[in-house]
């Protein structure tokens, strides 16, 4: 009878010690990460030079905030014609909403919006949570 025992209490040892199969190949935990949609319509009066300027300044962007944790923009190529005179977009992503509440802020940015100003007609700003 000590025999049977003994295999019983190792079986179940085994079992309560080892990790299940799809324990072990479960995906990490997904992270969240908070992105910031810029849109930008130019005055009509804006000169291309100028429009390159917003551009250029805002690209530096990362590397003066270190909150900024990508960066990336666009110009409109849609043919629904439903971009509404926005021509630029621009998305910058933050690691949470910590990063971002240190980016609006930011000299930098203060900076930046003192340069796009006198040229924009309208902005149009949308900020989501997406998964990594």
């Amino acid at each position: 009878m000590k025999p049977l025992f003994a295999v019983l209490f190792v079986v179940t040892l085994a079992a309560v010690s080892t990790p299940s199969r799809a324990a072990a190949e479960a995906p990490a935990k997904e992270e969240k990460i908070l992105r910031h949609v810029v849109l930008f319509k130019f005055k009509d009066s804006a000169k291309p030079e100028d429009v390159q300027k917003v551009i250029d300044a805002f690209e530096a962007l990362p590397k003066k905030i270190d909150a900024i944790l990508d960066f990336e923009w666009g110009t409109d190529v849609g043919v629904e014609n439903l971009s509404a005179g926005f021509t630029h977009c621009f998305l910058v992503t933050f690691r949470n909403a910590k990063a971002r509440d240190a980016y609006l802020p930011h000299p930098a940015h203060e900076d930046f919006k003192k340069l796009v100003g006198p040229v924009l007609d309208k902005v149009l700003v949308v900020d989501y949570w997406t998964k990594t």
